[in-house]
């Protein structure tokens, strides 16, 4: 059974790096240029360490506590480690904890201060994006489309965090113009601050698209792909689940 599964996730992972891979080369974009982040939630350290050892090496939790279960059982294995899920700043000294190279769901000033000044006490810095909610749905964290450069200019000034670019969850929608609105936005908010030419900000990475809707947001220069219920199977909870630490 356990090697059904192992197989099962082998293939279904083939299937996602094909459609990357196919989604850059329509775009005229090279796929080395886009990462596959998988988003672990719910999925057990033995399935996560199929993929870890199979050449995969980014993962992303939503949930502290889920970080906090996997982390003696992943840790020995090579891979990065980036938090996407909405962060109460009483986790931040949880957080801290665990090799999280990236939190790419800064979405608020309250958090950047907190953050700051944990990492201050510490002596670390951490890699941020900031996430922006571009469909302006009221059930989606992110800061509001017209208040993320001036959220981005306040988290500059703090030198432990280190601005590498944006996030968004697109809208969860068959219409795919609809959804590519949303991509085709981020980046031109990406542009905007990357004409700044903000200290402290370099506005590199664009992390938007799951499963669903991968080839649109590379199509609108995503360089990180969000996915892990393609790969790793349905999971048993709503979306807001994930997305909400207070769950």
């Amino acid at each position: 059974m356990y090697q059904y599964m192992e197989e099962h996730i082998r293939i279904n992972l083939q299937k996602i790096m094909d459609r990357i891979k196919m989604a850059a080369i329509k775009s005229k974009r090279d796929p080395d240029e886009i990462r596959l982040l998988l988003a672990t939630k719910t999925v057990p350290a033995d399935r996560i360490k199929v993929v870890l050892t199979d050449g995969q090496t980014l993962i992303g939790e939503n949930k502290v506590q889920e970080i906090k279960e996997k982390y003696p059982d992943l840790k020995a294995i090579p891979h990065t480690n980036h938090f996407i899920g909405h962060l109460q700043t009483n986790k931040i000294k949880d957080i801290l904890k665990y090799d999280i190279s990236c939190i790419q769901s800064l979405d608020r000033l309250d958090l950047a201060v907190k953050l700051h000044q944990r990492l201050l006490l510490e002596h670390k810095t951490m890699e941020v994006l900031i996430q922006v909610n571009t469909s302006n749905e009221e059930s989606k964290f992110g800061i509001a489309p017209d208040k993320a450069i001036a959220l981005v200019q306040e988290v500059a000034q703090f030198e432990t965090l280190q601005i590498k670019g944006l996030m968004t969850i697109g809208l969860f929608s068959a219409e795919t113009e609809k959804v590519r609105q949303c991509f085709r936005l981020l980046k031109q908010i990406q542009q905007q601050i990357k004409a700044l030419k903000l200290l402290n900000v370099e506005m590199n990475e664009l992390s938007m698209g799951m499963s669903g809707d991968l080839e649109t947001a590379i199509e609108e220069g995503a360089t990180i792909v969000r996915v892990g219920t393609a790969i790793f199977g349905q999971r048993i909870y709503p979306d807001s689940y994930y997305w909400n630490e207070n769950s």
